[in-house]
């Protein structure tokens, strides 16, 4: 997850800003996201014949509840797209994309516990869905809480927690390639790996994230780092 480039804003006193890595990841997890789903999108209106057959065997699957895919990955195309207006302050004045990043998030998590019953990768994806999935729908709950309550820092915390957590599942996707392509010599399958890489790539965001937050806490209690209270504390976390 991503701070402000050091070119589109000034930065505030006592604000820590994100390393670079972050800012790299977040975009990475982007374009992975959008890619998964407009390839899903396309693999709908036109199948492809004579691909390798476990690539075909998971198209099969997703076709098998296509309506349901559908309404899932749609939300979840605009909620990435209008991510980045939650992540980086130069969008701070826009507040349409957070008022709709809110109802665009419950819609992805309902869906996911419904795509769950048909998960590839049985009880194993399935516990990662429920765990990540309820993990990111209590943190939009809770920023939209703040929100209504006008604690500003608070819920781009949260709102943060929630998008990292949610662009897990495009690190999910560099796992599954490496599963897929060490496949000869594992004789994994996709129904032993996927929930392998579920758990996984979800951690890995979630995990960095949070070490992140709690760096950002530890630093803002230098001497060398101006602190005026509790809001300048959570303002040098925001990303």
């Amino acid at each position: 997850m991503a701070s402000l480039p050091q070119s589109s804003a000034r930065s505030l006193p006592g604000e820590i800003r994100s390393p670079a890595f972050l800012r790299v990841g977040f975009w990475i997890c982007v374009v992975i996201a959008v890619a998964v789903v407009i390839r899903r999108i396309v693999a709908f209106v036109a199948p492809a014949h004579g691909g390798p057959p476990q690539m075909a065997g998971l198209d099969d699957a997703f076709a098998s509840h296509e309506l349901l895919t559908l309404a899932h990955i749609i939300p979840a195309l605009f909620f990435v797209l209008l991510a980045p207006f939650a992540v980086f302050a130069r969008f701070s004045r826009l507040h349409w994309p957070e008022r709709l990043l809110f109802p665009l998030g419950a819609i992805v998590a309902i869906t996911a516990y419904a795509m769950s019953a048909y998960s590839v990768g049985g009880w194993i994806e399935r516990s990662a869905v429920f765990f990540f999935d309820s993990l990111f729908l209590y943190s939009l709950a809770r920023a939209f809480w703040h929100r209504r309550r006008s604690e500003i820092t608070l819920k781009r915390r949260w709102l943060l927690r929630s998008i990292a957590v949610l662009l897990g599942i495009a690190t999910t996707r560099p796992v599954m390639g490496v599963f897929f392509a060490t496949s000869a010599l594992t004789h994994l399958a996709p129904s032993q790996f996927f929930g392998i890489a579920f758990w996984i790539g979800f951690s890995i965001n979630t995990l960095v994230f949070e070490f992140w937050l709690h760096s950002i806490d530890r630093r803002t209690h230098s001497p060398n780092i101006p602190v005026t209270g509790h809001s300048q504390r959570m303002r040098g976390a925001s990303l």
